[in-house]
């Protein structure tokens, strides 16, 4: 799986022949997750609460560029939130 995106120790992963709908991974210490990209919603797993507003907040200022990854299948990294 991809790393599209790595900061604080959080880790973004997308596979690019998931299923629907759109989402990505987040994997922090032994934690993993996933978010929907289209609400920018939880959707399973678990993360603690102060990673997964720094996950939000990632995902407010890239969600274009996380569906266009998931609509065009072309990998390039994403800026991490500093």
């Amino acid at each position: 799986m991809p790393e599209i995106s790595r900061f604080f120790g959080i880790i973004i992963t997308m596979y690019f022949n998931e299923h629907n709908p759109p989402h990505f991974h987040v994997r922090y210490n032994d934690l993993e997750a996933q978010f929907d990209m289209g609400e920018g919603a939880f959707i399973k797993g678990i993360l603690p609460s102060r990673q997964a507003r720094l996950v939000l907040a990632w995902y407010e200022i890239h969600k274009d560029e996380l569906m266009d990854l998931w609509n065009t299948k072309n990998f390039k990294k994403i800026k991490p939130l500093e």
